[in-house]
């Protein structure tokens, strides 16, 4: 079994190569995004338009969560107005806000000053989805690997808005034990922040392209080859989640 990775390794990246070996897996780094002849590989880990150019080709599905997932939950979830609209609807937008890509990154994730600071209809198709959100400030986020519904393993990766990989705080924990996993696949990461005294969800994130911080890299890996695997292997309740 080889887990196939990008040409720019990243340390989350390193560390999961470092985890496969040592339980057994092959590793193959690329060049680029062209699939040598003859290459076999049955899970990634790597950005979205890597997975894109070489996913297909070697009959490796990945999992993602649904792009309106973090617009349907419950604001006592969010702590905040969150809405997935074309980026035609955000241009007319006259406040402050933040706005990113669902799980692409077409769109920067930024605070826009208003719709009219977005990338443009000569940069990005009017029809582009992306999820507006009021600005909140975190005081401390947290990554969740999740596997089952479940945290497999979890860290805590910035403080203040400056990166700060630690372990995972009791509180983020138990939030994210409360939480309603049901419309996600079933390996995903979903990362919670604390903001104004409260804990809520910030978004979710495809586990296949997800740094791990100061996660358990053997957990985080299980989770990994979850979420990028054979097609054949997805069983039916994930098969609605693939990219």
């Amino acid at each position: 079994m080889t887990l196939l990775l990008p040409p720019r390794l990243t340390a989350s990246a390193a560390r999961l190569r470092d985890a496969a070996h040592e339980r057994g897996l092959d590793t193959v780094r690329l060049d680029g995004f062209a699939v040598p002849e003859g290459l076999r590989a049955a899970h990634l880990h790597a950005g979205p338009r890597f997975a894109d150019a070489v996913a297909p080709g070697l009959g490796i599905g990945v999992l993602e969560a649904p792009s309106d997932w973090l617009a349907r939950l419950p604001r006592e979830f969010t702590g905040r107005e969150v809405l997935l609209m074309p980026i035609r609807e955000a241009y007319g937008l006259r406040r402050p806000v933040f706005v990113k890509s669902p799980n692409d990154k077409d769109v920067p994730a930024l605070v826009y000053a208003d719709g009219s600071r977005l990338p443009g209809p000569d940069a990005v198709d009017g029809q582009t989805p992306v999820l507006v959100s009021d600005v909140v400030r975190f005081a401390s986020e947290h990554r969740m690997f999740l596997l089952d519904g479940a945290v497999h393993t979890a860290s805590r990766y910035a403080e203040d808005g400056r990166l700060s990989p630690g372990p995972a705080s009791a509180v983020a924990l138990a939030f994210a034990a409360g939480l309603p996993f049901a419309g996600l696949p079933s390996a995903i990461v979903v990362d919670v922040g604390l903001a104004g005294g409260r804990w809520s969800v910030i978004e979710a994130n495809a586990a296949w392209a997800s740094g791990t911080y100061a996660c358990d890299p053997q957990r985080a890996l299980d989770v990994v080859l979850r979420a990028a695997a054979p097609l054949p292997s997805f069983a039916a309740r994930d098969r609605e989640f693939l990219r």
